[in-house]
């Protein structure tokens, strides 16, 4: 029995282990980093088409390659995507105004030197955190919910 309950702990290590294999731990830096399973470009589009679902406001996007491109500069495709929702990031600020460096949200999506694909985006918690936010806690797991499943959607293949 015992042999039996270390093989079910030990497969389950592993399929966790699997499952979380394509998002970086955040090592202390705050964010949080996502492959994804597709083009820089498509994921870009991907994001910006579920925020605007959720009716999230995109406010820019830049192009970081072409910018590079126009100063005679190489740089592999890397993108930035400035999203927020007022009703959620104005409450943060409420508490604390520095929050305001770090909103609206922002998703940087890049392609690694091994042409693999990248979203990475500020956990809420991280900022809540960094700006001394404790009242607002309601708010910042809503932000962190919401942002894990509408990057998931970006990243992933579709079923």
């Amino acid at each position: 029995m015992r042999k039996l309950v270390l093989l079910f702990v030990s497969l389950m290590v592993l399929v966790t282990g699997c499952a979380q294999a394509d998002t970086m731990p955040s090592n202390g830096n705050g964010l949080i980093t996502k492959a994804s399973a597709h083009s820089v470009d498509v994921t870009a589009k991907r994001l910006k088409n579920v925020l605007q679902k959720k009716g999230i406001k995109v406010m820019a996007e830049v192009d970081h390659q072409k910018n590079a491109t126009g100063a005679g500069l190489e740089l592999k495709p890397t993108r930035l995507v400035i999203f927020g929702n007022p009703k959620l990031g104005t409450p943060l600020m409420h508490s604390n105004r520095t929050a305001g460096i770090d909103l609206p949200m922002k998703a940087l999506i890049w392609e690694d030197g091994n042409g693999k694909v990248w979203l990475a985006y500020n956990d809420p918690k991280y900022l809540s955190k960094r700006h001394t936010i404790g009242d607002r806690q309601a708010v910042v797991d809503k932000m962190t919910g919401a942002l894990d499943k509408m990057t998931q959607v970006a990243v992933s293949v579709d079923p």
